[in-house]
């Protein structure tokens, strides 16, 4: 199973009531197909507010997704959580609904250790069919996963993948032993470039909402051995990179991506609390950052 290089992590859109918009989901995702280049879509991760999804939203999505889609790229469904039971219950739910794939996230607030989170994915990956990436964001969770545990879990016949956010050092020790067929995406825009130059595979993005193009004309770039080409396409996108996050101080995802969207004419919504919506600096910053 390829996920593809180039996946974009999709916000959720809500209307007035904060209710997922469906219309504005479909467009979203013909958006980020047709215009945007993306080759997969992660539904219901961080960036599309998967903590204040209900269980029944988040399975709906993965239906509509994967309807929506129609094959024309892949749908990975964020289906992790801090109880492996939990996870498992959304992952089977996710293979029913149609889903390419699941993302599975280091358990957070519980701090497992090496060996809990070793029998938190096992027994999830053990429960489906379906392709597993795990993500790695220990800004967000707190426990990182190792790149042994990684490794040792890249030994599971399904698990596929893994989106890492910890550090370069990490991604260079997974990729120098990850066996065959196991590939790694960084998810932080900023590193993309250093990510594929030590062995990633690809990016788990957000800012492929609105450069996708650019970001896979990079990736392509870098593939082919235009280094120089491939890192003059990495400047021109850097502050997108960074201003989507520090905007122009930090702004927590996916807030001002959801902002940019507006801007780029495609109606997503606000953010469910205790998230809050762009304040009028954050606002000029965007529009400035995106010309």
């Amino acid at each position: 199973m390829s996920f593809g290089q180039l996946i974009t992590a999709m916000v959720t859109p809500f209307d007035d009531k904060l209710s997922i918009d469906w219309e504005a989901t479909g467009r979203l995702i013909d958006y980020l197909i047709e215009e945007q280049q993306s080759d997969a879509l992660v539904v219901s991760g961080t960036t599309g507010e998967s903590p204040t999804l209900t269980d029944d939203e988040k399975i709906q999505l993965f239906r509509f997704a994967a309807e929506h889609a129609a094959g024309r790229c892949k749908i990975i469904a964020g289906t992790g959580s801090n109880d492996t039971a939990h996870s498992i219950h959304l992952t089977k739910a996710a293979e029913e609904a149609g889903a390419d794939g699941v993302l599975l996230v280091v358990p957070y607030y519980n701090k497992p250790s090496q060996e809990g989170l070793y029998r938190h994915f096992r027994a999830i990956a053990e429960s489906t069919r379906l392709p597993v990436v795990l993500y790695n964001v220990p800004s967000r969770t707190v426990t990182s996963l190792s790149a042994q545990t990684t490794l040792r879990l890249a030994q599971l016949p399904n698990v596929v993948a893994t989106k890492e956010c910890a550090s370069l050092e990490q991604m260079m020790e997974i990729v120098k032993d990850a066996p065959e067929g196991f590939v790694l995406y960084t998810g932080d825009d900023m590193v993309s470039l250093p990510c594929l130059a030590v062995g990633g595979h690809g990016i788990i993005s957000v800012a492929s909402h609105v450069i996708g193009p650019r970001m896979k004309q990079m990736i392509e770039a870098y593939k082919s051995g235009h280094v120089a080409e491939a890192a003059r396409i990495n400047a021109e996108c850097f502050p997108v990179f960074k201003g989507l996050f520090n905007c122009p101080h930090p702004v927590p995802n996916p807030v001002p991506v959801k902002y940019a969207l507006t801007l780029r004419g495609l109606s997503v919504g606000g953010v469910r609390l205790p998230l809050a919506d762009v304040t009028e600096q954050e606002a000029s910053f965007i529009r400035d950052l995106l010309g």
